[in-house]
C-alpha cells in the first residue's frame, strides 16, 4: 500500500467498488506478520459524516461541541471542524489543536474542573473567552488570569455523582454565592453546563438537571448577568436508539424551561457519539497460559468443568489503548481475526490481559474464544472513544500511538465533499490513495 509506511495517521485510503473496512484490517494484519505484529487502528471516516447527520436530524436544536480529549486523531478533528462543530478543550494543548483545525476562538469552550494557570493565559491570549467554573478557586484563578473570560456555571448532577463518586460543578444551593462572588470580581456568566454520564439509565435525571439550571438562569438574571447557554454535557453512547430516548427526555423539558423564544442557545458535547464506531483495534496475542487443563483426563469423563481456561497476553493493555479501563470503563468482547481453518471451533472461557504483567491490566476479565495461540489477532470494534487516542494533559508526545489507518469509502466521500470537506482546502494536510495502490 503505497506511502502508508510514512506518515499513516496523515493518508486517507479510499476504498472503491466492493472493499470494506475487513479487508483494509486483513491486508494490515498481512504486513504486519511480515513485519513487528504492532498494534494499529483502522478508522472510517464515513461514520463520521453520518452520525453527524443523524444528530442534526433528531435533534436540530442542540449544537454539538466536541470534547477533544475523547480522541485527537488529526484527521477525526479536521472532518468534525470542517462539520462546524465547536470543541470542548480540556488543556492548552487541545486548544491549539482546535484552533489549528479552523474552528473559531468562540466556538471553543476551555473545560477542566482544575486549570493551570498557564493554560488560562493561554486561552486568553488566543480569544477563547469560553471558560466553564464550578468553585471559588477557579472563579479567582481566571478573574486574574482571564478577565474577559465569559463564564458557564457547572450545576452538579446526582447521575454524575453517582457514576464517579465524585461531586464535580457547584450544588444549586451553593451557586448563588458563586455568582454574587462573580458580580463582585466583575466576570461575566453566561449560562450553565452540567453532564449526565451514559451509564446512567434514569431519563429523569435531565429533568433534576434542567430544572436547576433553570433556577441558576433565573437567579443569574437577577444579578444582572445576560444568560444566553445552556450546556447539557456529553452522555450520548452513539445509539440512535439512546440519542432518540434522551431527545424525548430532553424536549419538552427545554420547550417549558427553556423556549427557542428565548434565545438561549442549547449546546451538548457528544464525544463517543460521534467517534465510538469509526475506530476498530487490532491487537496481537504474544502469550498463553493454560489456567485448569484437561490434559489428563480421558475424553468421555470430560464435563463442562472440566474443560479448559485460558489467559491471553496482548500486546497493548490498559496503560495504552485500553486506558478507560482504569476508569472503570468496559470492552466487548473481541472477534478473532479469520485464520486459515475455516471449520467451527469450540470455545472456551478465557481472559485477556496486557503485556506489563501487573495485575490491574487486565483488557477483558471473561470471554469465550476459540483456542489461539500466539501470533493470532483479535479485532476489537467501537474503540473510538477508548482512550487509544487521548492527549495527556502534561505531554502532546505520540510515541506510544499506535498507526492510525484512516479509509472512506467512495459514496462517503462524496457526501463529505457536497458537505464543502475537500483535500485542497479542509483536509491539505491529508493525501488521498486509493486502497491497494
Amino acid at each position: 500500500m503505497k506511502g502508508l509506511a510514512d506518515e499513516p495517521n496523515h493518508i486517507v485510503e479510499l476504498l472503491e467498488g466492493g472493499t470494506t473496512l475487513e479487508d483494509v484490517i486483513d491486508g494490515h494484519v498481512q504486513e504486519q506478520a511480515l513485519a513487528d505484529k504492532s498494534v494499529f487502528v483502522v478508522a472510517d471516516l464515513g461514520i463520521l459524516m453520518r452520525q453527524h447527520v443523524q444528530w442534526q436530524n433528531t435533534v436540530p436544536r442542540i449544537s454539538s461541541y466536541y470534547p477533544v480529549s475523547t480522541n485527537s486523531s488529526p484527521a477525526l478533528l479536521q472532518i468534525l471542524a470542517s462539520l462546524g462543530l465547536g470543541f470542548v478543550c480540556a488543556n492548552k494543548v487541545e486548544v491549539s489543536l482546535a484552533l489549528d483545525c479552523g474552528v473559531p476562538p468562540e466556538n471553543v469552550i476551555f473545560s477542566g474542573v482544575c486549570k493551570q494557570l498557564s493554560h488560562i493565559k493561554y486561552a486568553a491570549k488566543n480569544g477563547v473567552d469560553l471558560l466553564i467554573c464550578d468553585s471559588e478557586t477557579e472563579l479567582c484563578k481566571i478573574a486574574r488570569c482571564h478577565p474577559n473570560a465569559k463564564l458557564l456555571v457547572q450545576v452538579t448532577t446526582c447521575a454524575q455523582a453517582a457514576d464517579t463518586s465524585m461531586a464535580f460543578g457547584c450544588s444549586l444551593k451553593s451557586c448563588r454565592h458563586l455568582l454574587e462572588m462573580a458580580k463582585s470580581l466583575g466576570m461575566q456568566v453566561v449560562g450553565t453546563m452540567f453532564h449526565i454520564p451514559t451509564s446512567c439509565k434514569d431519563l429523569q435525571a435531565y429533568g433534576h438537571a434542567l430544572s436547576d439550571s433553570r433556577c441558576v438562569f433565573d437567579m443569574a438574571e437577577e444579578l444582572g448577568f445576560n444568560m444566553s447557554i445552556l450546556d447539557i454535557g456529553g452522555g450520548f453512547s452513539g445509539s440512535e436508539y439512546q440519542l432518540k430516548q434522551v431527545h424525548s427526555a430532553v424536549q419538552p423539558l427545554l420547550d417549558a424551561y427553556f423556549p427557542s423564544m428565548s434565545g438561549v442557545q442549547v449546546i451538548a458535547e457528544p464525544g463517543s457519539y460521534y467517534v465510538s464506531s469509526a475506530f476498530t483495534l487490532a491487537v496481537n496475542i504474544i502469550g498463553k497460559v493454560v489456567t485448569r487443563d484437561w490434559s489428563g483426563l480421558a475424553q468421555d469423563k470430560i464435563t463442562p468443568d472440566d474443560e479448559p481456561e485460558f489467559l491471553y497476553y496482548l500486546n497493548d493493555g490498559v496503560y495504552g489503548s485500553f486506558s478507560s479501563k482504569l476508569l472503570g470503563g468496559s470492552f466487548p468482547p473481541p472477534a478473532v481475526h479469520k485464520r486459515a481453518s475455516t471449520r467451527e471451533e469450540p470455545v472456551f472461557s478465557s481472559s485477556l490481559w496486557g503485556p506489563t504483567l501487573d495485575s490491574l491490566d487486565q483488557v477483558v476479565e471473561h470471554c469465550l474464544l476459540p483456542e489461539l495461540v500466539p501470533g493470532d489477532w483479535l479485532v476489537f470494534n467501537n474503540m473510538g472513544a477508548s482512550g487509544l487516542e487521548k492527549l495527556s494533559s502534561f505531554s502532546n508526545s505520540s510515541s506510544t500511538r499506535p498507526p492510525v489507518y484512516n479509509t472512506v469509502s467512495t459514496s462517503d466521500w462524496y457526501e463529505m465533499q457536497e458537505a464543502g470537506i475537500t483535500l485542497d482546502s479542509v483536509m491539505k494536510n491529508f493525501s488521498l490513495v486509493q486502497y491497494g495502490a
